[in-house]
Formats: C-alpha cells, sequence, structure tokens
C-alpha cells in the first residue's frame, strides 16, 4: 500500500443527471471508491470559437492502476465528443487508504 500511487480522476459533464450516471457506474464497477460533484462555469475553445457553458465537475477517487480503465469506461458512455478525464495524483490519510483498497482493491 505504501507504493501505490492515488489520484482523483477529474471528469467535466454537461448536466448533473450525467455526473451522477458516471458517478454510479464507475461506484458499480468498483473503479473509484467516491465520487464529488460541483457545478461549475467553464470557458474553452470550441470550433474556433470561445464557449462559455454552466457544466458538473465529477471528481472521482482512486488509484493509479485504474485510471486507464475509467478513461476507457468514461470515453463510452460520454455525451462529449470529446470528454475531459484528466487525473491529479493525490496523498491520502493512512486509514482513508487503507478504506480505498478496501472497497476498490488493488487490481487495474
Amino acid at each position: 500500500m505504501e507504493n501505490m500511487k492515488y489520484v482523483f480522476v477529474y471528469i467535466t459533464n454537461p448536466t448533473k443527471k450525467e455526473a451522477e450516471k458516471i458517478a454510479r457506474y464507475l461506484l458499480k464497477k468498483r473503479l473509484i471508491v467516491c465520487a464529488n460533484i460541483f457545478p461549475i462555469e467553464s470557458l474553452y475553445w470550441w470550433k474556433n470559437k470561445i464557449e462559455q457553458s454552466k457544466e458538473y465537475v465529477l471528481i472521482g477517487k482512486t488509484t493509479e492502476k485504474k485510471y486507464r480503465k475509467i478513461v476507457s469506461e468514461v470515453e463510452k458512455m460520454h455525451s462529449y465528443s470529446v470528454p475531459c478525464v484528466a487525473k491529479l495524483p493525490v496523498g491520502f490519510s493512512r486509514k482513508y487508504k487503507e478504506w480505498l483498497i478496501g472497497e476498490i482493491g488493488v487490481q487495474g
């Protein structure tokens, strides 16, 4: 567990409903142990112009080993043609790490 790498997986979504659907799917597949969903305002380039929209960020807590599978699953079900799925390295307390591994295991 000490050599294990932990990440937040950051996923933007067009609606709260879609963020919740993806979160529940990733939880059921045991790819993440917890999900947080936040409303945000986004500005971004799309088709040669700057767009602005309301979105919902899903932050999933997991291990580095599960990231590729998460990307694959999200890309299959996300409504965006180019979904943002990013990982951020994090550190967790010992007790949280033990709980995380107990719930989702260490397999990739």
